[in-house]
């Protein structure tokens, strides 16, 4: 069974497509690992369910 390539991996992907230069690239990539490490190294998915919903009131 094939494994889903890794979160950082796919961003290196998607904006290698989209022709990104490698500065930037890296520079996203070094931010998403900042806010992962910020996180106490937990995973988007449970990061993304923790974040307060805003409501329009």
């Amino acid at each position: 069974m094939a494994q889903s390539p890794e979160l950082l991996d796919q961003v290196h992907d998607k904006l290698r497509v989209k022709h990104y230069t490698l500065r930037t690239e890296q520079s996203y990539v070094d931010w998403i690992k900042r806010v992962i490490y910020f996180h106490d190294r937990r995973s988007p998915r449970d990061i993304k369910r923790r974040l307060p919903v805003a409501h329009a009131g």
